[in-house]
Protein backbone atom coordinates (compact mmCIF):
# COMPACT_ATOMS: atom_id res chain seq x y z
CA UNK A 1 0.00 0.00 0.00
CA UNK A 2 1.90 3.40 -1.42
CA UNK A 3 0.13 5.44 1.66
CA UNK A 4 0.68 2.60 4.65
CA UNK A 5 -3.08 2.28 5.45
CA UNK A 6 -5.37 -0.43 6.39
CA UNK A 7 -7.84 -1.59 3.67
CA UNK A 8 -11.21 -1.40 4.30
CA UNK A 9 -12.08 -5.21 4.02
CA UNK A 10 -9.55 -5.81 7.01
CA UNK A 11 -11.41 -3.23 9.42
CA UNK A 12 -13.75 -5.01 12.39
CA UNK A 13 -17.26 -4.50 11.55
CA UNK A 14 -18.89 -6.00 14.81
CA UNK A 15 -19.14 -4.29 18.20
CA UNK A 16 -16.79 -5.06 20.60
CA UNK A 17 -17.56 -6.59 23.83
CA UNK A 18 -18.74 -2.93 25.17
CA UNK A 19 -20.80 -2.23 22.40
CA UNK A 20 -18.55 -0.19 20.80
CA UNK A 21 -18.67 -0.38 16.98
CA UNK A 22 -14.71 0.22 16.26
CA UNK A 23 -13.29 2.49 13.39
CA UNK A 24 -10.24 4.77 13.27
CA UNK A 25 -12.24 7.73 14.93
CA UNK A 26 -13.24 5.72 17.44
CA UNK A 27 -9.92 4.46 18.37
CA UNK A 28 -8.39 8.24 17.73
CA UNK A 29 -11.21 9.47 20.30
CA UNK A 30 -9.86 6.69 22.95
CA UNK A 31 -5.99 7.47 22.15
CA UNK A 32 -6.94 11.27 22.48
CA UNK A 33 -8.78 10.89 25.95
CA UNK A 34 -6.51 7.92 27.51
CA UNK A 35 -3.19 10.03 26.81
CA UNK A 36 -4.66 13.19 27.85
CA UNK A 37 -5.27 11.44 31.32
CA UNK A 38 -2.30 9.17 31.53
CA UNK A 39 0.38 10.38 29.65
CA UNK A 40 2.20 8.98 27.05
CA UNK A 41 2.36 5.36 28.54
CA UNK A 42 -1.20 4.66 27.63
CA UNK A 43 -0.63 4.64 24.09
CA UNK A 44 -0.59 0.96 23.92
CA UNK A 45 -2.80 -1.60 22.45
CA UNK A 46 -3.08 -3.40 25.59
CA UNK A 47 -4.54 0.01 26.88
CA UNK A 48 -6.48 0.67 24.08
CA UNK A 49 -8.10 -2.82 23.82
CA UNK A 50 -9.09 -2.45 27.29
CA UNK A 51 -10.66 1.24 27.08
CA UNK A 52 -12.79 0.21 24.08
CA UNK A 53 -14.03 -3.51 25.69
CA UNK A 54 -12.06 -5.68 22.70
CA UNK A 55 -8.98 -7.85 22.04
CA UNK A 56 -6.19 -5.63 21.24
CA UNK A 57 -5.34 -7.44 17.72
CA UNK A 58 -8.13 -5.90 16.61
CA UNK A 59 -6.80 -2.30 16.68
CA UNK A 60 -4.41 -3.67 13.72
CA UNK A 61 -7.15 -3.64 11.49
CA UNK A 62 -7.34 -0.05 11.52
CA UNK A 63 -3.66 0.42 12.29
CA UNK A 64 0.06 -0.79 11.54
CA UNK A 65 1.15 0.13 15.18
CA UNK A 66 0.76 2.74 18.22
CA UNK A 67 2.91 4.84 16.11
CA UNK A 68 0.57 4.34 13.04
CA UNK A 69 -2.02 5.52 15.48
CA UNK A 70 -0.02 8.41 16.83
CA UNK A 71 0.12 9.86 13.45
CA UNK A 72 -3.40 9.47 13.15
CA UNK A 73 -3.89 11.19 16.33
CA UNK A 74 -1.53 14.18 15.39
CA UNK A 75 -3.72 14.41 12.13
CA UNK A 76 -6.99 14.60 14.41
CA UNK A 77 -5.76 17.40 16.24
CA UNK A 78 -4.47 19.36 12.77
CA UNK A 79 -7.85 18.42 11.62
CA UNK A 80 -9.89 20.17 14.78
CA UNK A 81 -7.51 23.09 14.59
CA UNK A 82 -7.92 23.95 11.23
CA UNK A 83 -11.77 23.19 11.27
CA UNK A 84 -13.59 25.99 9.54
CA UNK A 85 -10.12 27.99 8.30
CA UNK A 86 -11.06 30.10 5.36
CA UNK A 87 -7.89 31.74 4.29
CA UNK A 88 -9.05 33.43 1.28
CA UNK A 89 -11.39 35.20 3.25
CA UNK A 90 -8.75 37.29 4.67
CA UNK A 91 -5.29 39.28 3.72
CA UNK A 92 -2.59 36.94 3.43
CA UNK A 93 -0.65 38.24 6.76
CA UNK A 94 -3.80 37.89 8.63
CA UNK A 95 -4.58 34.23 7.62
CA UNK A 96 -1.17 33.39 8.77
CA UNK A 97 -1.84 34.77 11.85
CA UNK A 98 -4.84 32.65 12.11
CA UNK A 99 -3.69 29.77 10.50
CA UNK A 100 -0.62 29.87 13.25
CA UNK A 101 -3.15 30.74 16.85
CA UNK A 102 -4.97 27.54 15.85
CA UNK A 103 -2.33 25.49 15.35
CA UNK A 104 -0.43 26.52 18.19
CA UNK A 105 -4.01 26.24 20.58
CA UNK A 106 -4.50 23.03 19.03
CA UNK A 107 -1.80 21.39 20.54
CA UNK A 108 -1.92 23.33 23.58
CA UNK A 109 -5.56 21.91 24.43
CA UNK A 110 -3.89 18.32 24.05
CA UNK A 111 0.03 18.85 25.32
CA UNK A 112 0.88 15.26 26.13
CA UNK A 113 0.13 14.63 22.70
CA UNK A 114 2.08 17.66 21.35
CA UNK A 115 4.97 16.27 23.44
CA UNK A 116 4.40 13.31 21.58
CA UNK A 117 3.49 14.35 17.58
CA UNK A 118 4.35 17.82 17.10
CA UNK A 119 7.33 17.15 15.26
CA UNK A 120 5.98 14.32 13.47
CA UNK A 121 4.94 14.48 9.53
CA UNK A 122 1.24 12.35 9.88
CA UNK A 123 1.08 12.11 5.85
CA UNK A 124 -2.63 12.41 6.19
CA UNK A 125 -5.74 14.49 5.05
CA UNK A 126 -5.51 17.40 7.74
CA UNK A 127 -2.22 17.60 7.49
CA UNK A 128 -2.12 17.98 3.55
CA UNK A 129 -4.75 20.46 3.29
CA UNK A 130 -2.87 22.38 6.10
CA UNK A 131 0.27 22.38 4.42
CA UNK A 132 -1.86 23.50 1.28
CA UNK A 133 -3.59 25.91 2.81
CA UNK A 134 -0.35 27.45 4.54
CA UNK A 135 1.60 27.32 0.88
CA UNK A 136 -1.64 29.07 -0.90
CA UNK A 137 -1.19 32.05 1.82
CA UNK A 138 1.95 32.75 0.40
CA UNK A 139 1.82 32.20 -2.81
CA UNK A 140 -0.91 34.63 -2.40
CA UNK A 141 1.64 36.65 -0.71
CA UNK A 142 3.92 36.78 -4.25
CA UNK A 143 6.14 33.89 -3.07
CA UNK A 144 7.36 31.95 -5.88
CA UNK A 145 7.27 28.24 -5.59
CA UNK A 146 10.97 27.56 -3.66
CA UNK A 147 10.10 30.61 -1.42
CA UNK A 148 6.91 29.96 -0.71
CA UNK A 149 8.26 26.71 0.22
CA UNK A 150 11.20 27.81 2.55
CA UNK A 151 9.22 30.21 3.74
CA UNK A 152 6.05 28.00 5.43
CA UNK A 153 8.44 25.41 6.45
CA UNK A 154 10.20 28.23 8.93
CA UNK A 155 6.84 29.95 9.20
CA UNK A 156 5.32 26.30 10.85
CA UNK A 157 8.82 25.15 12.24
CA UNK A 158 8.25 28.51 14.47
CA UNK A 159 4.88 27.53 15.56
CA UNK A 160 4.96 23.79 16.38
CA UNK A 161 8.05 24.46 17.87
CA UNK A 162 6.27 27.02 20.40
CA UNK A 163 3.34 24.40 20.44
CA UNK A 164 5.78 21.32 21.55
CA UNK A 165 7.72 23.92 24.31
CA UNK A 166 4.61 25.31 25.89
CA UNK A 167 3.16 21.96 25.90
CA UNK A 168 5.62 20.32 27.18
CA UNK A 169 5.31 23.27 29.79
CA UNK A 170 1.57 23.02 30.96
CA UNK A 171 2.27 18.98 31.08
CA UNK A 172 4.75 19.11 33.89
CA UNK A 173 3.29 18.87 37.58
CA UNK A 174 1.80 21.83 38.74
CA UNK A 175 4.41 22.26 41.39
CA UNK A 176 7.26 22.19 38.81
CA UNK A 177 5.61 24.28 36.65
CA UNK A 178 5.07 26.86 39.04
CA UNK A 179 8.59 26.39 40.71
CA UNK A 180 9.95 26.95 37.00
CA UNK A 181 8.23 29.71 36.47
CA UNK A 182 8.59 31.23 39.98
CA UNK A 183 12.66 31.26 39.42
CA UNK A 184 12.48 34.47 37.16
CA UNK A 185 11.18 36.80 39.81
CA UNK A 186 13.11 34.42 42.85
CA UNK A 187 16.36 33.07 41.82
CA UNK A 188 17.11 35.48 39.07
CA UNK A 189 16.14 38.02 40.96
CA UNK A 190 18.97 37.59 43.38
CA UNK A 191 22.13 37.42 41.43
CA UNK A 192 24.60 39.57 41.61
CA UNK A 193 24.78 43.05 39.96
CA UNK A 194 28.48 42.67 39.57
CA UNK A 195 28.44 38.77 38.03
CA UNK A 196 25.49 39.19 35.48
CA UNK A 197 25.47 43.08 35.03
CA UNK A 198 22.81 42.66 32.15
CA UNK A 199 20.00 41.01 34.07
CA UNK A 200 20.78 43.21 36.71
CA UNK A 201 19.79 46.20 34.48
CA UNK A 202 16.21 44.36 33.28
CA UNK A 203 15.87 42.55 36.89
CA UNK A 204 12.10 43.91 36.83
CA UNK A 205 11.59 42.68 33.55
CA UNK A 206 12.56 39.02 34.03
CA UNK A 207 9.24 37.88 35.22
CA UNK A 208 8.37 38.22 31.66
CA UNK A 209 10.43 35.10 30.56
CA UNK A 210 7.97 32.77 32.36
CA UNK A 211 5.61 33.47 29.82
CA UNK A 212 5.38 31.54 26.49
CA UNK A 213 6.99 34.06 23.39
CA UNK A 214 5.09 32.79 21.22
CA UNK A 215 2.97 35.37 19.97
CA UNK A 216 6.07 37.66 20.03
CA UNK A 217 8.13 35.18 17.99
CA UNK A 218 5.04 34.83 15.76
CA UNK A 219 4.52 38.91 15.06
CA UNK A 220 8.54 38.80 14.40
CA UNK A 221 7.94 36.35 11.14
CA UNK A 222 5.21 37.61 10.24
CA UNK A 223 7.11 41.27 10.09
CA UNK A 224 9.68 39.31 8.18
CA UNK A 225 7.33 37.98 5.54
CA UNK A 226 5.87 41.15 5.22
CA UNK A 227 8.63 42.71 4.41
CA UNK A 228 10.20 40.53 2.06
CA UNK A 229 6.86 39.66 0.15
CA UNK A 230 6.86 40.45 -3.24
CA UNK A 231 3.39 41.89 -3.26
CA UNK A 232 4.18 43.94 -0.12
Amino acid sequence: MADGRIPAERRRRKPTRSGVLLSEDVIVDCALRLVGQHGPDALSVRRLGAALGCDPSALYRYFHNTDDLLLAVADRIIGDAMAGFEPDSMPWRDALREMALRIHRGYREQPRVAALAAYRVTRRAHEFRAVDAGIGILRRAGFGGADAVRHYSAFVDTVLGHAALDAAHLALPVERREADDRAWAGVYAELSDAGHPHLAAVRGELPLMAGSSFETALELVLAALVAAAPAG
